[in-house]
């Protein structure tokens, strides 16, 4: 399904001017609200693009932001509080000129019992201010993101309410669910992208690698891109987690440090793509575990989960789970298949997180590479606020295929002649 609609706000409206006869020059400008530790920024930067501001109310991420971004103004700053036409102006930006912008509003609070007025409930404040950030901005095109569960919410009439205040900006719409491995990101994670622009539908991102994934969940049919066996001749294989992580240096739990130099040479392309020139990587450090989650640890065989342990090993709850049930739980990685998604803690009763040949659970920057973070971006704060910045970040690869999608749009309609511009009284 591709969803079109274009409509005026009373507060804006399109007036013709001379056709563009500039090309885009390098790099083009966003802005990134809820940038967490960066994901998207990182790959829109990898596709020619400069980060102008972001903003996360998550003090640990904003401070990996600012370490890996330093020439991005990054706040740690309620967005309720930020004065989008403040902001606007002491950025030096004329509406309609930002290239792209770019973020995704948690979900959590968005009502299933009244959309009709799900922009007045504070708990949807988030959103409302993304959108009032996109109408102070006017930019060219942005992209939301998010999880493929806001289609169900309210049978859908939420995601018809977002649709209709993105569409009362002035903004044609397009929509899809992408799969990561699609991009080549070695791991199992779909998110729900939409895109808006002022210069007519932008197209997503074509596959460049060959995946197959199960979309158990609405939209799964109609808005998922679906490679067939035909497709796989054109394009190149799903990137495996032996080829993410193998190369990193091995440890013991209790093992490794902050920052670490190569041990092993890289073992894929991928691997070569991501090392650091340098020689060194960060944020490699194997926990300790349990005594209890040593011995279930044993039972479990490369791509195996919770139902290789023995019952009586098992924690209460799940002696009398299902066996169709919590399939990832206590599982181990296969270095030839795909990851399942990254969560925000490593713990292994709640996710894949064994090593495949290895005897503890991953580290941040294996996390990381499964994230298709570079091996020089680097994550500060504690350990488990390391894991919950690179589990929630949008992987970079697929953010970088989307900022390629964007850009060719963007370049494919420099010679628009209309533009949007702020009608005030």
């Amino acid at each position: 399904m591709e969803i079109a609609r274009s409509t005026k706000n009373k507060n804006i409206r399109l007036v013709a001017s001379e056709p563009a006869v500039r090309p885009y020059v390098e790099p083009l400008s966003t802005i990134d609200l809820f940038c967490g530790a960066g994901g998207i920024t990182q790959g829109f930067h990898q596709a020619g693009y400069n980060c102008l501001y972001a903003n996360d109310l998550m003090p640990e991420a904003i401070d990996t932001f600012r370490h890996n971004h330093p020439s991005t103004r990054a706040e740690c700053k309620s967005i309720e509080k930020v004065n989008a036409a403040d902001l606007r102006q002491s950025l030096g930006i004329q509406r309609g000129t930002l290239d792209a912008f770019v973020g995704g509003p948690p979900c959590q609070g968005f009502s299933i019992n009244a959309p009709n007025r799900f922009l007045n409930d504070p708990r949807n404040s988030l959103f409302r201010h993304y959108a009032r950030f996109v109408e102070e901005f006017a930019p060219k095109t942005f992209v939301f993101e998010n999880v493929p569960g806001l289609l169900s919410m309210a049978d859908g009439a939420i995601f018809e309410k977002i649709l209709h205040v993105f569409s009362e900006l002035g903004y044609q719409l397009s929509v899809k669910i992408l799969f990561a491995p699609h991009y080549g990101v070695p791991q199992e994670r779909w998110r729900l992208i939409l895109l808006g622009s002022r210069f007519g539908e932008i197209t997503h991102p074509s596959p460049t690698h060959f995946a197959k994934g199960r979309a158990n969940f609405r939209g799964g049919g109609s808005l998922t891109l679906q490679p067939n066996t035909a497709d796989a001749i054109n394009l190149a294989p799903a990137v495996t987690v032996g080829e993410a992580i193998r190369d990193l240096p091995r440890l013991n739990m209790g093992e490794g440090a902050e920052e670490v130099g190569y041990t092993i040479d890289a073992n894929s392309p991928y691997a070569l793509r991501l090392r650091s020139p340098d020689g060194v990587t960060f944020n490699h450090v194997a926990a300790k575990l349990s005594k209890q989650n040593i011995e279930r640890m044993q039972h479990v065989p490369p791509g195996g989960s919770w139902r290789d342990i023995p019952h009586e090993l098992l924690p209460r709850g799940m002696q009398q789970a299902r066996k169709s049930d919590h399939t990832k739980r206590y599982g181990r990685l296969n270095f030839d298949g795909l990851s399942s998604t990254i969560l925000t803690k490593c713990d292994p009763h709640w996710g894949t997180v064994f090593l495949p040949d290895q005897n503890r659970t991953l580290s941040v920057r294996e996390a990381a590479r499964l994230q298709s973070f570079p091996d020089n971006y680097r994550f500060l704060g504690s350990r488990v606020s390391q894991y919950v910045q690179v589990g929630n970040a949008v992987p970079v690869l697929m953010a970088t295929a989307i900022a390629k999608a964007v850009r060719e749009h963007l370049e494919g309609n420099v010679t628009a002649n209309a533009t949007t511009v702020a009608a005030h009284g």
